[in-house]
């Protein structure tokens, strides 16, 4: 019984590394990238007002930072300044948090059980204690255009739930899922698990 329950505890430890260690998304892609064309290069398109605000600026160059490796494993190449590049490629990210029933301050936080005290045995009411959290809902999005006709070729999201916000390993993380089954679009939507860096 007691070797069972420490293999139980370990299981279960070790499942919630594996969880510290990965990011799991789901994932949506959209598109008909032609079949015949290969990845090429690519540059960044940003609003003006992603150019005009140093706040925005920072943002869209960080988001640009976290997709730039799942561009590169799905075949494209940065392209070099001063060139044309074959697509152009627009990145976004979306945060909406949501706190749960409990932490709100007009909510009842006792519960309603049963209590027994010698040979007594009947209902009771109880003050429980939670630890609230806040639900962060991130999703990243990347859209593939055609430099020379503008053009929409491909569209890729990728959604998580987490208990903090995102930070650049899990942007990278969901924009590799994003990108994880490019040229296919395949089943919308679907879950893809992504490893952390040094993990």
């Amino acid at each position: 019984m007691r070797s069972t329950l420490v293999l139980a505890t370990a299981a279960a430890l070790l499942g919630g590394c594996a969880a510290l260690n990965s990011v799991t998304s789901d994932v949506a892609s959209y598109g008909e990238w032609p079949a015949d064309r290969k990845p090429g290069s690519y540059a960044f398109e940003r609003l003006p007002s992603q150019e005009a605000e140093p706040t925005a600026k920072a943002r869209a160059e960080a988001l640009e930072a976290a997709a730039a490796a799942a561009l590169a494993k799905a075949g494209f190449t940065r392209a070099a300044a001063g060139t044309s590049p074959d697509v152009l490629v627009q990145v976004g990210h979306r945060v909406q948090r949501e706190r749960a029933i409990w932490a709100d301050p007009l909510w009842w936080r006792g519960g309603f059980g049963y209590y027994r005290h010698g040979p007594w045995y009947g209902p009771g009411w109880g003050l429980n204690y939670r630890v609230d959290t806040v639900r962060v809902e991130s999703e990243v999005a990347v859209l593939l255009r055609d430099r020379a006709s503008g053009k929409p070729l491909y569209e890729a999201r990728a959604s998580t739930d987490s208990s903090s916000r995102a930070d650049a390993a899990m942007l990278s993380a969901m924009y590799q899922a994003a990108l994880m089954d490019f040229p296919k679009t395949g089943l919308n939507p679907r879950r893809v698990t992504v490893q952390l860096p040094g993990s």
